[in-house]
């Protein structure tokens, strides 16, 4: 596949999958999460409705029930994410930097150009060639990444054999999904060689919903099981939610997703033919009915409000933005060190590297961006979520399952940059407050006859 004299990366991928096959093959099991010394599903007394209820006072009753050894765990693995922001950016330039100055990128072009004079159908067997390669690069920090390190924490459930059958799956989808989307790219390139930045920014806008589109009903099914779920006790409650919101389905839908996770989630995903509303079933072993009903009105709060389109919208801003940057950028990289990476033209599909430096770059300089506006409409739903099921108590008990994973205290700065929904404490604050507002709703009780109780669910 390479040039004769290009015998690294052959010896690089003998070696690192002989690592990783026996690091895989001696790794422990899966650490189980620590668990909530109380019932989570009862709602400890200063949350109980009454006269004096008190949000402040409610919401502390609730990160009480969270024990401080699982705190501690879950600060420390949202915390590593962090440093793992400025790992993956700092490998994958240095992976970038690696093809260009090797003159690698160079050798997989004249490849491509030896096995087909097409050149519309270059862009594509270089692709191929590049994924291969990077994915073999990238594979150590991959490995600890998503498997050594979700293992530690109690996340993963996986072993070593399914996780790399996954990475299998993934990385033929990226193999065909990648390759079309270079060869629409390069094409648009080198026939509009003055406005393809314009023309290379809708393309990549009406591919994105293309997926958006596509995803929920042939992706997802390559890794998980999809199949309706026919239990009415927790589809009745779902879909009466659906139909009031305007949400236009008469199915629910479940994956397997505890083969590979012990996370909690659910959606409201696709377009048109392709909406699914779908449930993972760790919510539905894990959850209570007040906490799944919860979380839908979450996800279908991001259905009704148009987040998806408004999402789109985001990102026309973003990828014009980033495509008028890469026009600008890339010349002026070319014009420096084009000669020595054997790279002259913006068309040359040897340019692929520095595309992902470029960008790689940019969107790492905009993460606390990005993280705002997802952030911004991660809150939206959350209100909306607690106005259609209100279910605040079903709400709290979710955050807290998140806290498996996720920092219920950030601070001010610290949320800004690096968290992309709210935190936990400011949801279950959110879901006390609203409580507080419509305590109308839920049986009052003096705290002393409440204590132990089983939570009233306002229905």
């Amino acid at each position: 596949m390479f040039h004769p004299s290009c015998v690294v990366a052959p010896l690089v991928r003998v070696c690192a999958l002989g690592i990783v096959v026996a690091l895989g093959s001696a790794f422990p099991a899966a650490q189980p999460a620590i668990q909530p010394t109380v019932d989570i599903t009862k709602v400890p007394p200063a949350a109980q409705p009454s006269e004096h209820f008190d949000a402040e006072a409610a919401t502390e009753a609730y990160m009480a029930m969270i024990p401080p050894a699982a705190t501690a765990r879950s600060n420390a693995y949202f915390e590593g994410g962090y440093w793992l922001v400025l790992w993956d950016f700092l490998y994958g330039a240095a992976v970038s930097l690696l093809l260009l100055n090797t003159r690698w990128s160079a050798r997989m072009r004249n490849m491509a150009a030896r096995i087909t004079r097409f050149r519309w159908l270059q862009p594509l067997i270089y692709w191929v060639q590049y994924l291969l390669l990077t994915t073999v690069l990238g594979f150590p920090l991959e490995f600890y990444e998503n498997y050594v390190r979700e293992h530690k924490y109690g996340l993963a459930t996986q072993t070593f054999g399914p996780w790399m059958g996954d990475e299998f799956k993934s990385l033929l989808v990226g193999l065909i999904a990648g390759g079309i989307v270079v060869m629409v790219l390069f094409a648009i390139v080198r026939k509009l060689p003055n406005t393809w930045w314009i023309w290379g920014s809708a393309a990549t806008l009406a591919l994105l919903v293309a997926g958006v589109t596509i995803g929920p009903v042939y992706i997802q099914p390559i890794f998980n099981k999809v199949s309706r779920l026919n239990d009415p006790k927790i589809t009745g409650p779902i879909l009466s939610m659906a139909h009031a919101n305007g949400i236009p389905t008469n199915d629910v839908y479940q994956i397997d997703a505890s083969k590979q996770t012990t996370r909690m989630s659910a959606n409201v995903s696709g377009f048109a033919n392709t909406m699914r509303i779908t449930l993972n079933d760790n919510l539905i072993r894990r959850g209570s009915p007040e906490e799944i009903q919860s979380v839908m009105g979450h996800e279908m709060g991001h259905y009704v409000m148009n987040h998806i389109p408004k999402t789109i919208i985001f990102f026309i801003i973003v990828v014009v933005g980033s495509f008028a940057y890469l026009r600008w950028a890339l010349g002026w990289a070319l014009a420096r060190w084009g000669e020595r990476w054997q790279i002259h033209e913006i068309s040359d599909p040897a340019i692929l590297p520095l595309v992902f430096l470029l960008t790689g770059i940019l969107f790492f300089v905009l993460t606390p961006i990005t993280n705002t506006q997802t952030r911004a409409q991660e809150k939206e739903a959350d209100m909306f979520g607690l106005n259609a099921s209100r279910q605040p108590d079903g709400f709290a008990q979710a955050a807290i399952h998140l806290s498996e994973y996720r920092k219920m205290r950030p601070g001010p700065a610290e949320e800004w940059i690096f968290f992309d929904h709210p935190s936990g404490y400011d949801r279950i604050h959110s879901a006390m407050v609203w409580k507080g507002q419509n305590l109308a709703l839920f049986p009052t009780t003096t705290p002393a006859a409440l204590v132990g109780q089983p939570k009233s669910t306002g229905q």
